[in-house]
């Protein structure tokens, strides 16, 4: 059988041939979504596979955005980026490509910039909305395509409850139908949809953590981080299940608790330490309780039996990266890297210091196994965690340069 090559079959060639290689430069299929703070699954962790780790010795910056004053990490959904700054006391929501760096809409509203300066919580995308919260108290739930608010309020005065010291900084949680919050005494949820209250613990001041959900005996749960204490209680109730004194120097209970099984393990900075506790029934046992993880504000990684995570406090120059087996409390190793946060991409730990400098390190036990770093990727100062997609690192500082580095192979 002969072909006969015409000017259309020659197109469609050609345009089959460019869209293969569009496609091969943004894995789209293969990239996993950020969408809320601490990942897809709230514990730091991505399983992407399509990236180089030793790339990062030859950083390649994509683009590099201003994003303005704060700490605020980055979501991300079908390439939709997420994230929120301050300028001259107004605060900004931003949507930008996170492809290509180009912004897609932005919304503002007065803030006073306050102590450690701008917004600290990272947005939440729930299918076609986008949730934010700033330091002050003003929680907004966008359109995520446009921008546009559904709906919005003040947390402070709906609910007369108080910011901590220095400000809303837990993230909020979707969890079904419920939008949570650290929030007033031991959290407060909300109908995603309307922002109708759910439910309410009591008026008072919260901690500085997200809350994280985990399952309980058949039921669904939230570890609250509260000002004084670790709180557990009903995810669709509200209902206080349990709670276990926590009490650190200035009120800073602001990593995350890591909930493995029904152990909880939960760790802050000012001499406090960490603890392990199992969860049984009305008063959690403890396991274990050291002062080898006494972390400021960076939460941890969990991966086969060990936690990683970093000790110290952000004003020490010789904070400390740890392992520590969850079994005993014992230290595994420590590395000297500064102050800074981590999270972990199938198996290795990327890890981003105060100075702006990144490392990446395999996930082991045994030691402290570096692959790669890149130094001074940013300026100082970087208190806010890194974020994976699409076989690249997001990192942002404290003026608010966003920066994406790709590591693809």
């Amino acid at each position: 059988m002969r072909y006969r090559l015409t000017f259309s079959s020659v197109l469609i060639f050609l345009c089959t041939v460019v869209f293969g290689i569009l496609a091969a430069g943004y894995s789209g299929a293969r990239a996993e979504d950020w969408p809320r703070w601490r990942g897809p699954d709230a514990d730091g962790i991505s399983m992407e596979t399509d990236w180089d780790p030793e790339a990062l010795n030859r950083p390649r910056i994509l683009w590099k955005a201003s994003v303005g004053t704060g700490y605020s990490s980055v979501a991300i959904k079908d390439r939709y980026l997420y994230t929120m700054g301050n300028e001259k006391n107004v605060d900004t929501v931003y949507c930008i490509n996170a492809v290509t760096g180009k912004e897609i809409w932005h919304y503002s509203y007065p803030c006073m910039l306050g102590q450690h300066p701008g917004p600290r919580v990272t947005p939440a995308i729930d299918g076609n909305s986008v949730y934010t919260l700033s330091r002050d108290g003003d929680l907004f739930c966008f359109n995520a395509e446009n921008g546009k608010v559904r709906w919005k309020m003040n947390i402070t005065s709906e609910f007369r409850v108080s910011p901590p010291n220095w400000g809303f900084a837990g993230s909020p949680v979707i969890e079904e139908g419920l939008l949570i919050l650290n929030a007033g005494v031991s959290g407060v949820a909300l109908n995603k949809k309307t922002g109708k209250k759910i439910w309410f613990s009591k008026p008072g001041t919260g901690g500085y953590a997200a809350p994280v959900i985990y399952d309980y005996n058949g039921k669904r749960c939230a570890a609250i981080f509260g000002e004084k204490a670790l709180y557990a209680v009903e995810a669709k109730t509200g209902k206080l299940l349990w709670s276990y004194p926590w009490r650190t120097q200035h009120d800073v209970n602001a990593a995350d608790p890591l909930v493995v099984g029904n152990r909880v393990f939960i760790s802050s900075n000012y001499g406090k330490g960490c603890v392990l506790l199992e969860m049984t029934g009305k008063k959690p046992k403890v396991l274990w309780q050291n002062n080898r993880m006494s972390s400021h504000f960076s939460s941890f990684i969990y991966l086969d039996g060990y936690i990683y995570g970093n000790d110290g406090s952000s004003w020490i120059k010789n904070s400390v990266f740890r392992c520590l087996d969850i079994d005993t409390g014992k230290e595994m190793w420590g590395e000297p890297l500064g102050f800074g946060s981590l999270i972990a991409v199938n198996g290795k730990l990327i890890m981003l210091n105060a100075r702006g400098d990144l490392f990446i390190a395999e996930a082991t036990h045994h030691s402290y196994q570096e692959i790669a770093r890149a130094e001074k990727v940013l300026a100082r100062t970087c208190w806010t965690p890194p974020v994976f997609w699409n076989g690249g690192i997001f990192c942002r500082n404290l003026r608010g340069d966003l920066i994406y580095i790709s590591l693809k192979k």
